[in-house]
């Protein structure tokens, strides 16, 4: 299943975006992101979570990202959803001018499974989310705790992925720390990794979600201008 986020009728796409969520979420829990990458212009498809069936999502990122659709074409991924995005440009299955990674499972996800509370307390600082996932009759509880499909850590790497990428995550993320993603980021050829203060694992929907949204949205006017990403403004007094 898909669900789209159109650019305004009046405006013409300035990219499409695609996107996959982390584990246990469905595409409802972007209906923010996409709705702001669509006031922005960008063409937005949000699937469900891969690891539900990782084929069938393989398949879906091929139709969405065909000639036809406005390019820059960028596979936006949170959690298993941006380790699914990383191989695949890795491996080269899917063509994609540039990634952007949100709250990468970098590291080992704690033992043991915590409760409904304390997941929430590890996924978001954003009362509206912690609400919505309460209320989201298609979200898997406690999936956060299983481990991402075998082999894909193995498969997604960094050294193989020769697009520009953004990273996003949570200062405080105690799902995959800072330290972890910074160690993964650090060997592509073309990424920058940008942490949050104040931000949990679901580096796109905390209280910060508005700084994340404009990091993405800044990330992709760039990529309009070159795969080098061409600064888009300068300080001229600080």
């Amino acid at each position: 299943m898909t669900t789209s986020y159109d650019n305004p009728p009046h405006l013409a796409p300035r990219g499409t975006v695609v996107v996959l969520p982390g584990r246990g979420e469905d595409a409802a829990v972007y209906e923010r992101l996409g709705l702001r990458l669509a006031f922005d212009a960008y063409r937005v498809r949000v699937l469900d979570d891969p690891t539900r069936d990782p084929e069938a999502a393989t398949a879906a990122v091929r139709d969405l990202l065909t000639e036809d659709a406005p390019g820059p074409h960028v596979l936006l991924g949170s959690d298993t959803g941006a380790l699914f995005a990383a191989l695949l440009v890795a491996e080269r299955t899917v063509p994609a001018a540039g990634l952007v990674l949100a709250g990468l499972p970098a590291g080992s996800a704690p033992a043991d499974a915590p409760d409904w509370e304390a997941e929430l307390e590890a996924r978001t600082t954003c009362p509206t989310h912690r609400n919505r996932l309460a209320e989201d009759p298609e979200f898997r509880r406690g999936a956060l705790w299983t481990a991402p499909p075998e082999g894909w850590a193995d498969r997604a790497t960094p050294s193989l992925v020769d697009v520009p990428v953004l990273g996003v995550h949570g200062a405080d993320d105690v799902v995959s720390t800072v330290d972890d993603a910074r160690n993964w980021f650090a060997r592509l050829p073309h990424g920058e990794l940008v942490s949050l203060a104040g931000t949990a694992h679901d580096a796109l929907n905390n209280q910060t979600h508005r700084t994340a949204a404009a990091l993405v949205v800044r990330f992709l006017e760039r990529l309009r201008l070159g795969a080098d990403l061409p600064a888009v403004e300068r300080v001229e007094v600080s």
